[in-house]
């Protein structure tokens, strides 16, 4: 492209300068034939493998070339990059089981998530996020919901049709409170939502026969909902760090004594496998 540029405005090219062009174009083709052939080899493992790893590629844009394989992937992993947005085409990735798009720029989601049928672990923490999408509740395979350090001020009602789910993350947002509709997610083991601004709790969390573990921990939380050690009788731990509730109140609810029980055969059950604890040790999950 030089080279026609000088002759179409009549410049005179010397012998020497014109080789250097010739070098400079080459030099560009030989780069570009790379690049594509790089680019080649990456789809044909992607497609081969069904894995796309892009972790800490500094990319801007959603790959068109991801978008291509449509059906063949099935992990795609693109932490900490520069992702401002995820495509509309992103729902072309049927088969699509897990998709990890942690430390990026991401304000907002696409509708067309909801196409993705066969997703069983969404990871978008420490992003942007303002909102997450009613079409959530149409990934009804969906076992892990990770949304941690992002800007939610509430969850989509619609977070109840996740029956298959079961942990759920929504530590370090700006929620007021949990869904009505978290207590028709059944399978939910699992439950983050330390660092929020929670006051108050759906009593449909007694609901959640199969919940091991709730953190609560910084937040505004005054009361539990009364029925919640006696109706949840697979939970084992709960953290209310740095809340306005006592000791007192805790253990002044229906329940208790069971829960405790649960709690200390748990930590038996790890010291007997000889599972190291942290510095804490046996954490009541209130202060006391």
């Amino acid at each position: 492209m030089l080279w026609k540029f000088a002759l179409d405005l009549d410049v005179g090219v010397s012998g020497e300068v014109l080789e250097g062009i010739i070098w400079v174009n080459l030099t560009m083709g030989c780069c570009m034939s790379k690049r594509s052939a790089a680019n080649s080899r990456s789809a044909a493992r992607w497609r081969s493998t069904g894995i796309v790893g892009l972790r800490d590629s500094n990319l801007k844009h959603f790959p068109s070339e991801v978008l291509e394989l449509e059906r063949a992937v099935r992990t795609l992993d693109m932490t900490h990059n520069k992702l401002v947005e995820i495509p509309l085409e992103i729902g072309s990735l049927a088969n699509l089981q897990r998709l990890i798009v942690s430390e990026n720029l991401l304000e907002r989601l696409p509708i067309t998530l909801g196409k993705l049928q066969s997703l069983k672990v969404l990871a978008l923490d420490d992003n942007r996020l303002t909102t997450l999408p009613d079409e959530l509740g149409l990934l009804v395979r969906l076992e892990r919901l990770s949304v941690s350090s992002n800007s939610l001020i509430s969850l989509p009602e619609t977070i109840g049709s996740l029956r298959n789910l079961m942990q759920l993350n929504v530590s370090s947002n700006h929620l007021k409170f949990l869904p009505e509709s978290i207590g028709s997610c059944f399978s939910l083991e699992e439950l983050l939502a330390n660092g929020n601004s929670i006051e108050d709790l759906p009593l449909s969390l007694c609901r959640l026969a199969n919940l091991k573990s709730l953190s609560l921990s910084n937040n505004h939380i005054s009361q539990l909902p009364q029925n919640l050690l006696s109706d949840c009788t697979s939970l084992q731990s709960i953290l209310l760090h740095e809340n306005p509730i006592s000791m007192e109140q805790f253990q002044q609810m229906v329940g208790y004594q069971e829960f405790e029980s649960r709690r200390k055969r748990k930590f038996d059950k790890q010291i007997d496998s000889n599972i190291l604890m942290n510095s804490k040790g046996l954490d009541e999950g209130l202060d006391l």
